[in-house]
């Protein structure tokens, strides 16, 4: 398979060899010497393969010069809260997100918090291409630290809305199923719903890093989560991926939830409960319109980005907004770091349950019907007469050519 490099970072298959040694080291050292050899947080997802990657990230850059904090299995969105914190430089994710078993790779954290940007991203490559030998300018060194995950648990229960709303949460007494495909999210999930008094029920959460199932949270992928959500009569039952920053719901009934509405429901929360005025909101061109209607009930301005978290940021930090994300269940709020993190997105959720005291079936109910085909195909002529020929059949809707095309309708599909 071939190496895959974007603005996600870079990834590719272990099993032919296309992540090798020589590979991971490049890019490490390429990032190294693009934050001037500074101090490095580094985690991992929790797949296998991955502790034998993380030792050999750790080893190459204390080899050079840097000095290097593992964090150990955690989450993706804990790797981004640490390299925001001044005595970092930046951080590395190991993991390939929801990708399957025989995939991995790096994402690259600048020392905002947040992924590298298009700019950041082709600093790094052309690094990467130079072939440049990074050479070594003293020993660096290798640092554990043990308490991430109640890091970034705290962060959370020190956001505002979060703090004002913890004891009516814990008086629902909510029973929770999760699925956390035995990755990063094994323990901080349950932890996370244990200081809000919820009764959990933990499926794959062994930590093993062995995928029960194929680990993107797709409905045809939570089948054993959505059952036993039933079976058991849990309030609500809770799907994130191997890194734990997409977050997917199964309601009450034991129906897998679209992914589009975990970013709803959070919005709605967010919004409901906030006491400023002209409040803005940024999903990305791929999410679906639901976010349009829950932001009209507020008076709150949608604005989209291209696809990309890294888009979606930078779009929220240019219109001051109060919350995005995007709609395959990622949650961004600012008010605890500018990343997707299905831990914030959880708590958001908690809070939309409580504030309504609805079960969650009820709350989407409550919404609008969403009607949605994700398909991907490849489309190899020319891109500009397609668009052409969309606007001449389609004169009605209004056209956004940032990222692809997205046609919206004044029926709001």
């Amino acid at each position: 398979m071939p190496v895959v490099r974007s603005i996600s970072g870079l990834r590719a298959t272990t099993d032919d060899g296309s992540l090798n040694a020589q590979l991971i080291s490049s890019y490490v050292k390429a990032f190294a010497k693009l934050l001037d050899f500074g101090r490095i947080v580094v985690g991992r997802d929790g797949r296998q393969g991955s502790e034998e990657i993380e030792k050999l990230v750790l080893s190459e850059l204390s080899n050079i010069g840097c000095e290097v904090v593992s964090l150990g299995i955690v989450p993706t969105p804990t790797v981004q809260l640490y390299s925001e914190l001044p005595e970092f430089s930046g951080g590395i994710a190991i993991t390939a997100s929801h990708n399957p078993q025989n995939w991995n790779g790096l994402k690259f954290i600048n020392s905002n918090g947040v992924f590298l940007d298009e700019q950041e991203n082709h600093q790094l490559w052309k690094i990467v291409d130079s072939n440049e030998i990074v050479h070594s300018r003293f020993s660096g060194k290798i640092i554990t630290e043990d308490n991430a995950i109640d890091f970034a648990i705290n962060k959370i229960l020190d956001i505002n809305i979060v703090k004002s709303k913890i004891q009516e949460i814990r008086k629902k007494e909510l029973k929770i199923a999760i699925d956390a495909v035995n990755a990063s999210g094994s323990i901080a999930v349950p932890k996370l719903l244990k200081k809000f008094n919820c009764e959990t029920f933990e499926l794959f959460c062994d930590g093993s890093g062995i995928f029960p199932h194929e680990p993107e949270p797709l409905p045809k992928n939570l089948t054993q989560l959505a059952e036993f959500v039933k079976l058991n009569k849990c309030d609500l039952g809770v799907a994130v991926d191997p890194d734990a920053d997409r977050l997917v719901l199964v309601d009450n009934q034991g129906n897998c939830i679209n992914e589009e509405f975990t970013i709803a429901l959070a919005i709605d929360a967010v919004l409901r409960n906030s006491n400023r005025e002209n409040n803005s909101v940024v999903v990305n061109l791929s999410s679906s319109s639901i976010t349009q209607w829950i932001c009209n009930q507020y008076g709150a301005n949608l604005y989209r980005s291209p696809v990309g978290e890294i888009n979606v940021v930078k779009k929220m930090k240019e219109t001051s907004s109060i919350i995005g994300g995007e709609g395959s269940g990622g949650v961004i709020f600012p008010q605890c770091h500018y990343g997707r993190d299905s831990l914030v997105g959880l708590a958001l959720v908690l809070i939309e349950i409580t504030d309504k005291n609805q079960s969650i079936s009820e709350i989407v109910s409550s919404f609008p019907t969403l009607y949605m085909k994700k398909e991907k195909f490849v489309f190899a002529g020319d891109f500009s007469s397609l668009v052409y020929k969309f606007k001449q059949v389609f004169s009605q809707g209004v056209f956004d050519e940032q990222d692809g095309l997205r046609i919206d309708f004044p029926n709001s599909s």
